[in-house]
């Protein structure tokens, strides 16, 4: 795995977050068709980026499209 690949992971998991809902690890897993050690590494490349919240309840960790609204 390499940094061009990672991005591309990144990308297709960034596809599924942009509708804004709130999506389990093994959901976003499953829909990206990404392995675990793929998955991580998007995630990273998303987190590092500030574009993703995490949370974790219960059910397991759950991502989500980080939104920053600036009212100026």
């Amino acid at each position: 795995m390499n940094k061009r690949e990672i991005g591309l992971y990144a990308g297709k998991v960034w596809r599924l977050l942009v509708d804004n809902s709130r999506w389990s690890y093994t959901e976003l897993k499953r829909r990206s068709g990404l392995n675990d050690s793929q998955l991580g590494a998007a995630l990273g490349w998303l987190a590092h980026e500030n574009k993703i919240d995490f949370d974790q309840d219960d059910e397991g960790i759950h991502v989500s499209m980080y939104v920053n609204v600036y009212i100026g």
